[in-house]
């Protein structure tokens, strides 16, 4: 009888903690985004059934974004949100998401999966709803930071490629928001770090050498952990110029250029150096201090 008892007992507890660490998905604009999409494009169709279309790994028509909180078994109070890239197509949902989501778990940091609006590539400006989209999720995350057991001052963010890009818009750029803004909702900083893996699209887009027109690093901007491949195209150069931004500012940065390694490898394994960017960024992370638990 006793036997049974503690069994029963065990189970409750095991069931307890599975219930404790089950994801939690939320919209991020319960009545509706505060812009329509453009519909797609039949150049943009075309243009991602030549990358495979959709799959177990791809995800695109997001026109109702979530985010999907992932939280370890002993969270030590810092959260990352992570922005899957797909060139503003589709999402890289498995690879540039929840295998990133299973890592940072095994560190004891709340990942926070942004499923953000695509395609929106026949947008005036293709990543202004996904940073509407990364804002919010911003907002949300610091709202709901003591039921979670978190430090709204420990939100990070971590992009690939086109998640890249948006991390850094809401890390750097400084113009007002283009939505309609919820005072318990919207919180105006942007991330207290930013990891920025591939991510590119703040050259001028004739003259590599230059930053886009109006774009500058801001003396506020949190500190980075950049990493690229030598060997694609121009993103290395842009990761070194905006590290050099960091430097004349005497901001906080961190910068990997690896010989090999190309575009979108995100969590894969094939051999090279540039491979074990989790444990580089897991060592950044100690040294800036965001894996201290509370």
């Amino acid at each position: 009888m006793k036997s049974n008892l503690l069994s029963c007992f065990i189970l409750c507890v095991l069931a307890d903690v599975a219930a404790a660490i089950e994801p939690i998905t939320l919209k991020l604009w319960p009545d509706g985004p505060p812009a329509a999409m453009v519909p797609k494009s039949d150049a943009t169709v075309k243009l991602i059934q030549s990358y495979g279309g959709a799959g177990a790994n791809r995800v695109t028509d997001v026109s109702d974004p979530t985010i999907t909180v992932f939280r370890p078994a002993k969270p030590n109070g810092t959260s990352v949100i992570v922005a899957p890239g797909g060139g503003f197509m589709f999402l890289s949902y498995a690879h540039e998401g929840t295998h990133v989501c299973e890592w940072l778990n095994s560190l004891g940091v709340t990942a926070v999966l942004l499923k953000y609006r695509t395609p929106t590539r026949d947008e005036k400006e293709i990543f202004e709803l996904p940073v509407q989209d990364a804002e919010r999720a911003l907002g949300l995350v610091r709202h709901h930071a003591a039921e979670w057991k978190l430090d709204p001052k420990r939100v990070g963010m971590l992009g690939f490629s086109a998640g890249a890009n948006l991390a850094g818009h809401v890390s750097w750029d400084r113009s007002s928001r283009t939505y309609p803004q919820n005072p318990e909702l919207d919180d105006p900083r942007g991330p207290d770090f930013l990891v920025f893996i591939y991510g590119g699209g703040f050259l001028d887009k004739d003259d590599k050498s230059q930053f886009r027109s109006g774009f500058s690093i801001p003396a506020d901007a949190p500190p980075v952990f950049m990493l690229v491949a030598h060997d694609d195209k121009a993103n290395p150069i842009e990761a070194a110029m905006l590290y050099l931004e960091y430097k004349k500012r005497d901001l906080s940065a961190e910068l990997h250029i690896c010989a090999k390694g190309g575009h979108g490898f995100g969590m894969r394994k094939d051999g090279k150096p540039i491979n074990d960017w989790p444990q580089c960024c897991t060592e950044w992370m100690k040294s800036v201090g965001f894996l201290e638990a509370n």
